[in-house]
């Protein structure tokens, strides 16, 4: 029978009923706990007529309700999905109607945008951050696998929703070789949850794999104010932290304008989710007296790939060894299996990989082929199998661990009526890593100005998506086929 991570954690909160788990809003949390708001929630969507193969849709900041309702929803069979309350309700309901979502789960400061989305006909619940769903009156929907624990979604290639469907085996294969590969992580730990739930990165190694592993977790609804972070990382007492390298910097300079420090009993930092500039583990470790491990993954793979191990093997600049379970191939934009001590696009199988993308047979079929899936990075694999990332085979724009999609924004601006065309590129940026450039060719006879666009992209994006640079030009460099040629755009200052 394959393993479920309901089963795992119910277990264990009933065998471990007074292990601290959580710490929320200044007080700890006990198995018992979070194991009675379980049951709550549980309860009540079996009143509200949710089924085994449906869906929930959820918009919450980090809290105990996120980690209740996913194992609630498990315990009934159903899949929960962690979507971007900030992504814009255009984007939501067309991922929302891509899942076939049962109902929507939402709080108090979205109740506007809650509003919109129970007009457009999906039944909506307020919650509150740590007290008990209330039963609502939801959707029927077509039920699917069982065996699907989450849908990630993030906007495809085509500016379409694209959703990631992964599975228990996925999620608990991926938590518990992460846990066993890095040395630093023990049992009793205590590692800070800042990262969105909406983020893979977040979700599986910051909120799944502290509760399958025996460690506490620090839930912060947000990571700001850094202060506000940095003073929950003391009361706490944190010993990991799991952050994006953009968090690291904000920290970085919050204790030089603060001069708060960071715990002592502090023992491990790991980033994943973007590129992290190396010149900045030397502040961090000058700062906070450790250095970064740095990680690499991809939602398709639970999401993590490969990460340092420990410090006293860590090799800067590279993202780490692969961890266990997985098989790996180079091989050529043409699809040729290359050597392994070449650099090309890396392929990967193993447990942590999910199988498809949800109710997108071409997409899938492009990326996920005999058990491979193609991750689109171009990399070198050194002797002692240490990860480096050398490129994206992809245009995908990473924004503080964010992925943002060019062709989404490019559609969302070419909607607009006085704009010919536009492409999206990421330019680089010392916090970010990267911010979204936007190169418009303007109808004619428009004025159309900079923050024209940046306040109208305002309303249709998240944050991160938004351009934080415009440039105007009456043509763009082509290729002798026709192709625009966006290395040549990011060449321009």
């Amino acid at each position: 029978m394959k393993e479920r991570l309901e089963k795992l954690l119910l277990k264990d909160f009933g065998l471990n009923p007074s292990r601290r788990i959580i710490w929320w809003k200044g007080d700890w949390w006990h198995a018992g706990d979070l194991d009675s708001l379980v049951v709550s929630c549980r309860e009540n969507l079996e009143r509200s007529g949710f089924k085994e193969g449906y869906r929930l849709a959820v918009l919450l900041p980090n809290s105990p309700m996120v980690l209740a309702l996913s194992i609630a929803v498990w315990s009934l069979g159903g899949t929960i999905s962690t979507l971007n309350a900030r992504a814009g309700f255009t984007s939501l309901s067309r991922t929302l109607d891509l899942i076939d979502a049962f109902g929507v789960v939402i709080s108090e400061e979205i109740a506007d945008l809650g509003e919109q989305l129970q007009k457009s006909g999906f039944p909506v619940v307020q919650v509150d951050p740590d007290k008990a769903l209330q039963p609502f009156v939801g959707r029927q929907c077509e039920a699917g696998d069982p065996d699907l624990a989450i849908i990630f979604a993030t906007s495809g290639t085509t500016g379409l929703p694209k959703a990631v469907p992964l599975s228990h085996g996925n999620l608990i294969d991926n938590s518990l070789k992460v846990f066993d590969h890095v040395d630093e992580l023990q049992e009793g730990d205590v590692m800070i949850n800042v990262l969105p739930n909406f983020h893979s990165f977040g979700y599986t190694v910051s909120g799944i794999l502290p509760l399958l592993c025996g460690m506490s977790q620090t839930i912060l609804p947000s990571f700001m104010p850094p202060r506000t972070t940095l003073e929950a990382m003391n009361t706490s007492g944190v010993t990991d932290l799991v952050m994006v390298p953009a968090m690291l910097s904000f920290l970085l300079v919050t204790m030089k304008n603060t001069g708060i420090k960071t715990p002592s009993g502090l023992k491990v930092i790991i980033t994943g989710g973007d590129k992290l500039n190396v010149q900045i583990d030397q502040k961090v470790k000058d700062t906070m007296g450790i250095g970064v491990l740095e990680g690499y993954g991809l939602t398709e793979c639970s999401p993590v790939v490969a990460v340092n191990a420990s410090y006293s093997g860590r090799k800067l600049g590279t993202v780490g060894t692969f961890i266990p379970g997985y098989d790996w191939q180079l091989r050529s934009s043409e699809g040729k299996i290359l050597q392994k001590d070449k650099e090309g696009i890396l392929w990967v199988r193993g447990p942590s990989v999910g199988g498809s993308y949800f109710k997108a047979q071409d997409l899938s079929s492009e990326r996920f082929v005999d058990g491979w899936f193609n991750t689109g990075d171009v990399v070198k694999v050194g002797k002692e199998g240490y990860l480096t990332i050398l490129d994206r085979a992809t245009d995908i724009i990473i924004v503080g661990g964010f992925n943002v999609y060019p062709q989404e924004v490019e559609g969302i601006l070419n909607e607009h009526p006085d704009i010919n065309a536009a492409i999206a590129v990421g330019m680089p940026h010392p916090v970010n890593g990267e911010v979204v450039k936007v190169f418009v060719m303007r109808e004619e006879g428009s004025s159309l100005s900079q923050r024209d666009i940046i306040d109208y992209c305002k309303k249709e994006l998240a944050h991160f998506k938004v351009p934080r640079k415009v440039e105007f030009l009456d043509s763009f460099p082509l290729s002798p086929t026709g192709k625009i040629l966006r290395r040549k755009l990011r060449e321009l200052k």
